[in-house]
């Protein structure tokens, strides 16, 4: 730490958006260096856009942090800061902590074998922890498809009372490549593991904004994340029959009229989601595209056959005052003040927000009063203590560190 700080953890954030990788590693790294004012850097988070060489960027980083930092990342679809939102960019954050450690590791073959890749994540971890708190950072490809897998299998290995929060690497909905970083490897497939261990708790929280709007319905057919009938009828048919009074009521929108494979019907299958009953709150579940051909749904996670779903709407109001209820949940579990936040919110959003995304990145700036970096992900990870699931879709996730 800075011999002049007073609080034992520090955070800040640079951005850059230069085009070429190795520049815009630096130049972010560098903007968030000259803020921190601080001796040495404990820890690095990397956003970078998906058109970005990953290994690049992560070389101008690697060149202004030091030798023990310990750096992970990953690729977005958009990223944004306090300062700023950029759909092409890096944004670099960086922590120095008198109270936190942070130890990471990296396992590759998520999709074929989930536990296993967690098992090896979590066995590279060290084991001579002393600090009495542990939380963790989980990033993984988001083209995985096994965001609830992975949740479940990183709860089982790191304890109940090890809670986690964090996101699914985006491209933009391109759909192609969404690999992420530790240290100085870059993989698809893969997840990293941030183990963060210190005298306090970092603190999760998490918010959606969506209400149910419809009458439940049982998966009846499924395979994988391709929901084939709801209550024994095709799952997109059931889908449209439950949004079509309320969509044309709302934004004048005949459902029926909307084709499919469309950016018109990806962003109304955004404003209308499923959710999954949890008692006090709902998860929610995207599903991403229809396939015309056999009437199913195609989702970004796998749905289990006897899951229980309704039809789930937000308007944009709501989801702009989820965001900021998020950072003020935040604010009030701090005792003291925070030192700079992870966000983890979903690029689906940015499709139902439109010119209104900054919006909600900027309550959530204004509630916190702290530095703060996040990106747009393909799914958010928050598994909190007592939690039997912890995949989310079109959610706010946000990861605090106090002073």
């Amino acid at each position: 730490m800075s011999p002049q700080s007073d609080v034992s953890t520090a955070v800040a954030t640079g951005t850059s958006v230069a085009t070429a990788g190795t520049r815009a590693g630096r130049e972010a790294t560098s903007a968030a260096r000259d803020r921190l004012d601080a001796d040495r850097v404990d820890f690095c988070q990397v956003f970078a856009s998906s058109g970005f060489d990953a290994e690049a960027v992560l070389a101008g980083v690697n060149a202004l942090v030091d030798d023990e930092t310990a750096v992970v990342g990953c690729t977005a679809g958009g990223a944004f800061t306090e300062e700023e939102s950029m759909d092409t960019g890096v944004a670099v954050t960086l922590v120095t902590s008198d109270s936190f450690r942070f130890d990471t590791a990296l396992a590759v073959g998520l999709s074929e074998n989930t536990r296993g890749a967690v098992r090896d994540a979590v066995r590279a971890l060290p084991e001579d922890i002393e600090e009495p708190y542990q939380s963790a950072i989980v990033l993984h490809d988001g083209l995985s498809g096994v965001g609830e897998q992975l949740s479940l299998s990183v709860q089982r290995r790191l304890g109940p009372y090890v809670e986690f929060a964090g996101g699914a690497a985006s491209d933009g909905l391109r759909m192609e490549s969404a690999p992420v970083f530790c240290d100085e490897s870059v993989a698809e497939d893969a997840v990293v593991l941030v183990l963060v261990s210190g005298e306090k708790r970092p603190i999760i929280t998490v918010n959606h904004g969506h209400s149910p709007i419809s009458e439940p319905w049982e998966v009846t057919d499924v395979s994988g994340n391709v929901v084939h009938e709801l209550n024994g009828e095709p799952a997109f048919d059931v889908w449209k029959d439950a949004v079509r009074d309320h969509a044309m009521e709302t934004s004048g929108i005949a459902v029926d009229d909307v084709p499919v494979g469309s950016a018109d019907l990806r962003k109304l299958m955004v404003t209308y989601l499923f959710g999954i009953d949890q008692g006090e709150t709902y998860k929610i579940r995207w599903p991403r595209t229809a396939i015309e051909e056999t009437g199913a749904l195609q989702f970004a996670v796998d749905i289990p056959e006897g899951t229980v779903l309704r039809i789930m709407h937000g308007n944009r109001a709501d989801q702009i005052a989820s965001a900021e209820q998020a950072a003020a949940d935040a604010v009030s579990l701090c005792d003291g003040n925070i030192a700079g936040a992870f966000v983890y919110d979903c690029a689906c959003r940015q499709l139902l927000f439109d010119d209104a995304f900054s919006a909600a990145v900027d309550g959530i700036i204004s509630t916190l009063s702290a530095p703060v970096a996040g990106f747009e992900t393909y799914g958010e990870l928050c598994m909190q203590a007592g939690q039997l699931s912890g995949f989310h879709n079109t959610t706010t996730v946000l990861f605090a560190l106090p002073e």
